[in-house]
């Protein structure tokens, strides 16, 4: 693992988070991670004691001034809000109340902080939102991460495929990054930075478009690779986006908080926003649905770490097992069949089934296919 930049030369909040999160864990080697993350051993245990007292709030550079203020006048709450709310416009009172708390500041009733933001026109316009379908969420953290592309739009350097990642307990956002393009090879090299950096999650769910998913059912390299990792892959249903509805609703603050009406000149400037954004939306943005915590405050990363090596499939005993050749067919007695273009080169087990003549088609712990010799054909996908 190699040593990540300087703090001064990224996102600082970031930094110090990517750190407690993993030097907090049981037995972590925190000089280790000292070590990955350009930071002194003291520097390290600073920030973790700071973690244990205060939490997220407690990774912030500390203030000069004092914020305690008993006999603080409604002018001064109101100074107070404005400045909360030039930084964060689209936020309501029960936010921006929470986070100026989190802040050390001492604040009044929300129903006074939300009377003063009114009279002076500091809250954001109703959205219509969509209506509510009853929420699940897991009930740790990287049981299962839903991941897709932000709509894609222009700006100075042409157009960017934002790639966003959200874990499903916390709401913690894994990764909010600019691409070019949508292209398999480009969220590979993606998604080994966040694996490299947070670990495996148990389960990933995406919609149905490329390059994770198929319209037609079958499967695609993405999706084996991530199967090769151990990790189970599911889907949205088609024309159901609420699916994926935690994900919805993180790009609608997205669009709402950085796109709208902005232009980027060129990626550089485009990453720093998304990278300040994600950090605020991690550390500092309070979440209705987590009681008003900050996403970051449920989140650890995962045990099971990413090591890049996969070891080949293994299969019960009594199960054929056929090596799928270049051109994506597999020879099953005598008869030569399609298992598709992403199992080139994959070796997949053949468990014979009571249909004579019928096998279930497996690779690694998940079904993909069947066959039918009487038939003399295969069927492979999601749906077998």
């Amino acid at each position: 693992m190699e040593s990540l930049m300087p703090w001064d030369a990224r996102d600082t909040m970031s930094l110090r988070t990517g750190f407690v999160l993993f030097a907090s864990q049981d037995g972590a080697n925190i000089r280790y991670f000292c070590r990955h993350y350009g930071i002194s051993p003291a520097t390290g245990y600073k920030w973790l004691q700071r973690w244990v007292q205060g939490g997220p709030s407690g990774l912030q550079d500390r203030p000069r001034i004092p914020r305690h203020s008993p006999n603080r006048s409604s002018d001064d709450i109101t100074a107070l809000l404005r400045m909360a709310h030039d930084r964060h416009e689209r936020w309501g009172a029960r936010k921006i109340k929470r986070w100026l708390e989190d802040q050390g500041h001492r604040m009044p009733a929300f129903s006074t902080v939300h009377n003063l933001m009114a009279r002076h026109g500091l809250l954001p316009g109703a959205s219509p939102g969509i209506p509510g379908t009853g929420r699940f969420e897991h009930d740790a953290p990287n049981r299962l991460w839903q991941m897709d592309f932000k709509g894609h739009f222009s700006f100075g350097g042409g157009r960017s495929h934002p790639l966003t990642l959200l874990d499903d307990h916390s709401r913690f956002s894994l990764c909010l990054t600019h691409c070019t393009d949508e292209r398999r090879e480009t969220v590979q090299q993606q998604l080994v930075s966040v694996f490299e950096r947070y670990g495996l999650p148990d389960r990933m769910t995406m919609d149905n478009g490329s390059p994770w998913g198929d319209t037609t059912g079958t499967w695609t390299a993405l999706e084996l690779w991530l199967m090769r990792q151990g990790i189970r892959v599911g889907h949205s249903r088609p024309y159901h986006p609420q699916t994926q509805g935690k994900l919805e609703r993180f790009h609608r603050s997205l669009k709402a908080e950085v796109l709208q009406g902005k232009w980027f000149a060129d990626s550089g400037e485009l990453q720093r926003a998304f990278d300040h954004w994600r950090t605020v939306y991690n550390l500092e943005r309070p979440h209705e649905a987590l009681d008003m915590a900050v996403p970051a405050s449920r989140y650890q990363p995962s045990a099971r770490q990413y090591s890049g090596n996969t070891t080949p499939p293994e299969y019960d005993e009594g199960m054929m097992v056929r090596k799928v050749d270049i051109s994506g067919k597999l020879s099953v007695k005598g008869v030569s069949l399609s298992a598709g273009k992403a199992f080139r080169g994959e070796r997949v087990g053949l468990k014979e089934t009571e249909e004579n003549g019928c096998y279930e088609v497996w690779w690694y712990s998940t079904k993909v296919g069947v066959i039918d010799l009487k038939k003399k054909s295969i069927t492979m996908g999601k749906g077998c």
